[in-house]
């Protein structure tokens, strides 16, 4: 396993777009964290929810980089290499 990432150019955006979980919206759910993928601004729920969004937009979309949205949080996770880095 990497102990860096080496998914960093795949790095597209910052911008997210929904205010919450994208898949939890449509189904009237509500989530415990939110992340954003860096590749499309896809918002997602993390693990700790019931609908494990963040991870299941990876698997679809092999989209590589998230990071967390929420205040106070500055940490990304690479789901190819696993491992988290600083947010850029």
């Amino acid at each position: 396993m990497n102990t860096t990432c080496t998914h960093l150019d795949q790095i597209k955006t910052h911008g997210k777009r929904t205010e919450g979980c994208e898949e939890c919206e449509a189904l009237g759910q509500g989530w415990v964290h939110l992340r954003l993928c860096l590749t499309c601004g896809h918002v997602g729920c993390c693990d700790d929810s019931e609908g494990k969004h963040a991870t299941a937009h990876f698997k679809a979309s092999n989209h590589a980089l998230m990071k967390s949205i929420e205040p106070g949080e500055s940490w990304g996770w690479c789901f190819v290499d696993k491992v988290m880095f600083q947010r850029l």
